[in-house]
């Protein structure tokens, strides 16, 4: 993971906010479907903020497209907000 990524998270009844920071790598990647998984099926809608993600490797996105195909039919909708959306993550 790189050095630099950090997870936050705000959850409400209905909701988890997560907001990113940092590098964003496979590790990283890794880590944010992880504790998507472990957070499926106890949210009605999972907002991951992109705002503070200073680089996204292509590595990082291929791992995070691949694995949140597997499970994007199950649990809630995951939304991806902030400005490096256009570049990133979705």
């Amino acid at each position: 993971m790189a050095s630099n990524f950090h997870m936050f998270t705000h959850k409400t009844t209905e909701t988890l906010h997560v907001k990113l920071t940092g590098d964003f790598d496979g590790s990283s990647a890794s880590e944010l479907v992880n504790a998507l998984a472990d957070n499926l099926n106890r949210y009605y809608q999972i907002f991951i903020n992109t705002t503070e993600l200073n680089n996204i490797h292509p590595f990082g996105q291929e791992v995070l497209q691949r694995r949140l195909s597997e499970f994007k039919s199950q649990g809630p909708g995951v939304i991806f907000i902030g400005k490096n959306l256009g570049r990133s993550l979705n």
